[in-house]
């Protein structure tokens, strides 16, 4: 399933910038989309520097408009309006007289992003504020409230830094910790990331830093929502909720736990509804060899149904190289696991055999 992910750094030119905010996308860059979203496969938009809020309006509308897991990475400084104190993300063109019609307005992302399903949504920033703006985040606010608000739905991650000294252009060094730990080719869920990112920048800078982490009101009944979803044609939509909360059971609970590995089994079915049968053989595959090593023993049914699913839904995938690689993957697993009917494992190399010779 296709994630979505948009790139996004902007600071003014000239002596209004307090931070180089373009200079960490070429580290993000260097990172795979897969692992920037977290999905199999991602469209990456990268806006540098950009110079018109429509311009930025436009790609955050259509980003946040395609379906599947939306990752939001933004970089660069914060101003306030004059006349409504409100926070704007300071664009290339923008001073302190014009951020009304030179910025990014901050609810903009809370406008564009609230209609997105829950758990589908993750923004990580890493900004700057000018004293104004510092000053104003920094103020008691009420019970429950969260800075920088993007909607109830949507997962927050990273810091707002105090203003740098006179004259200096800070570094984004946040974000350019996320981008390093990404480059190693795992994807560490949310939580995790954030906490690794802050063990890599100056402590001085963290301990001073507004640090943001706000997870997202995952629904009370996450089954019928999920289920919802899947009744309305939105299988993406029905994945991206589920990936969240299999992600939010293995933090509480651990990875192999049985909580996580319940959404994980959801997202195998998922796939299958959604008539991707390569992913839910995938799927299944991992969840056996997850149980496996967490010390089930071979013949436990929650082993043998995940291998049998896995091996049912390898028999529907019609591309040959995938079929081929996930039976390697199927045989090797049928060895361990041979469940209860007769030459499943036979009929797995069988069938491989006859692969080798398509092309």
């Amino acid at each position: 399933m296709p994630g979505t992910v948009l790139l996004l750094a902007a600071a003014p030119l000239g002596r209004g910038r307090l931070v180089d905010a373009a200079s960490v996308l070429p580290v993000l860059a260097a990172v795979p989309p897969a692992v920037l979203s977290g999905t199999d496969t991602a469209n990456v938009v990268e806006l540098a520097d950009p110079l018109e809020p429509q311009a930025v309006l436009t790609r955050l509308r259509a980003a946040a408009a395609a379906p599947g897991p939306l990752t939001v990475y933004v970089t660069g400084q914060l101003q306030l309006d004059r006349r409504q104190r409100q926070p704007h993300l300071a664009l290339a063109r923008t001073t302190p007289s014009t951020v009304r019609y030179t910025a990014l307005p901050w609810q903009w992302f809370r406008e564009e992003l609230r209609l997105r399903p829950a758990g589908a949504t993750t923004l990580v920033l890493d900004l700057h504020a000018d004293p104004e703006s510092w000053q104003s985040l920094c103020a008691p606010g009420p019970p429950g409230a969260f800075p920088l608000d993007c909607g109830r739905d949507a997962a927050v991650y990273g810091r707002v830094a105090p203003p740098p000294a006179r004259r200096a252009v800070a570094a984004p060094e946040y974000m350019k910790a996320v981008a390093t730990i990404l480059r190693s080719g795992r994807r560490p869920p949310e939580e995790e990331l954030h906490r690794l990112a802050l063990t890599r920048i100056a402590p001085e800078s963290a301990g001073r830093d507004l640090l943001l982490a706000r997870h997202g009101p995952l629904p009370g009944d996450p089954h019928a929502a999920v289920t919802a979803a899947v009744r309305s044609g939105r299988h993406a939509d029905a994945d991206a909720l589920a990936a969240r909360l299999e992600q939010a059971a293995g933090l509480a609970h651990g990875p192999g736990s049985e909580e996580a590995l319940h959404w994980s089994e959801v997202r195998a079915d998922l796939a299958m509804l959604a008539g991707d049968a390569a992913r839910s053989c995938r799927s299944w595959l991992s969840v056996a060899a997850a149980r496996l090593a967490a010390g089930q023993p071979a013949d436990a049914p929650a082993v043998e149904a995940a291998v049998d699913r896995a091996h049912h839904q390898w028999g529907r995938i019609g591309d040959p190289v995938r079929a081929r690689e996930l039976g390697v993957v199927l045989a090797e697993l049928r060895g361990r696991v041979p469940g209860r009917q007769e030459g499943a494992l036979a009929h797995v190399r069988r069938q491989l055999r006859q692969l080798q010779t398509q092309p």
